[in-house]
């Protein structure tokens, strides 16, 4: 491609500047690569059933 060519053409019809726009836009939007989801926060129902503090579920089973 060259630096003289178009990178987007309207082959039929005749688009307002508006509709341009969205169309830029549109097309800015899905061609940038979509960021990593944000990691998952264990909920309070899973961290009531794991012992805190050191040593763990060892430690949950000693006497104390």
């Amino acid at each position: 491609m060259s630096a003289e060519e178009p990178l987007i053409r309207v082959v039929r019809g005749v688009p307002t500047a508006e509709e341009l726009a969205a169309l830029v836009g549109a097309i800015v939007v899905r061609s940038r690569p979509a960021t990593a989801p944000a990691p998952a926060t264990t909920s309070a129902w899973a961290r009531s059933g794991r012992p805190a503090g050191s040593g763990g579920w060892r430690a949950a089973g000693l006497p104390r």
